[in-house]
């Protein structure tokens, strides 16, 4: 069971959310500049990568890195859990971590770092439809509007509607993984729920990781991966990027909600999509036109009125990214 947060300092629990994003921002822009070639002016070696490796490995060496950690803390008792659930935790891992980190990457290395974060963060909208479809949830107008600007948003972010007559020629495929994306974020979201809730988080992340590690291996196994030859340059650098994407960035987030509470901590994570896109013009020269920005904002409003009171505060526990 995961304890109540202590809620006397809020600001460190912003904070550290706020750390949190920001890593998530930077391994957006990492991702981007490894898919793309654009390390290789600055490590020769350092070719480009498939987001398939990128997502095996990340999930494989955070794997390995947790595990041993909680095994030396805790032993075989920190990992452990009920057969219903552990199954719960393996259709999570699998449709929920690996379909998203995968697809949300490929996103990135067919469009850009906006339009990938930005449509896969309007999950807690379909999570919100989905309850409001089977009842879970009550219609009011507060949850139709946030719908409502989500999908508004979407449409200017990705060139459907505002782009005066000339299209945006965002990659179809692209678009497509990024949608298959946040539909998969929402899977995790109503799937997880109740087992976050019941469950300690870094038991649960042992186990969706576990489940994705094992699937890439069915779809990349071991001797494919030896016969592609990475440089040192690349595995070094896909090591790195599972620490900074998992292992740091889930400590502080985690860390963070022993100060918020869970609609709170939601709405500070927002900062994901803001520093993805301000450090991908920063450090990779992306540009965005004024109709999708005004998209992204859109987006973001209505993850905001989502979480507000009124609203449906499950509608995401934690981020995947």
């Amino acid at each position: 069971m995961n304890p109540g947060p202590n809620t006397k300092h809020p600001w460190r629990g912003y904070l550290l959310i706020a750390g949190a994003a920001f890593l998530w921002g930077i391994s957006a822009s990492l991702g981007r500049a490894v898919f793309t070639g654009r390390l290789e002016s600055v490590f020769p070696t350092l070719h480009p990568v498939d987001p398939l490796i990128v997502s095996q490995t990340r999930s494989t060496f955070s794997l390995l890195i947790l595990l041993a950690i909680v095994l030396f803390h805790r032993g075989l008792q920190g990992v452990r859990l009920p057969r219903p659930d552990l199954l719960r935790c393996l259709i999570l891992g699998l449709l929920g971590v690996a379909a998203s980190n995968y697809y949300y990457y490929v996103a990135i290395q067919k469009t850009n770092v906006a339009t990938a974060i930005i449509v896969q963060y309007t999950a807690p909208v379909w999570v919100l439809l989905y309850v409001m479809v089977r009842g879970q949830q009550k219609v009011s107008l507060q949850k139709i509007a946030a719908a409502g600007v989500a999908i508004s948003g979407i449409a200017l972010v990705i060139g459907l509607v505002g782009s005066g007559g000339s299209a945006l020629k965002l990659d179809s495929a692209g678009v497509s993984a990024a949608l298959i994306a946040s539909f998969s974020f929402a899977f995790y979201n109503v799937a997880g729920h109740s087992v976050l809730a019941r469950y300690d988080r870094w038991r649960v992340l042992i186990w969706v990781l576990a489940s994705a590690s094992a699937f890439w291996l069915f779809v990349n196994p071991p001797w494919k991966v030896l016969a592609a030859h990475y440089s040192a340059a690349q595995w070094g650098f896909l090591f790195i990027f599972s620490m900074l994407s998992v292992l740091f960035a889930f400590s502080l987030y985690f860390a963070g909600l022993q100060y918020l509470e869970p609609a709170r901590a939601i709405i500070g994570s927002c900062l994901e999509p803001v520093f993805s896109i301000v450090l991908a013009a920063v450090l990779l020269g992306e540009t965005l036109r004024a109709v999708q920005t005004l998209g992204i904002a859109l987006v973001l409003a209505a993850i905001v009125i989502v979480q507000l009171p009124g609203g449906d505060a499950s509608a995401m526990v934690e981020p995947i990214e």
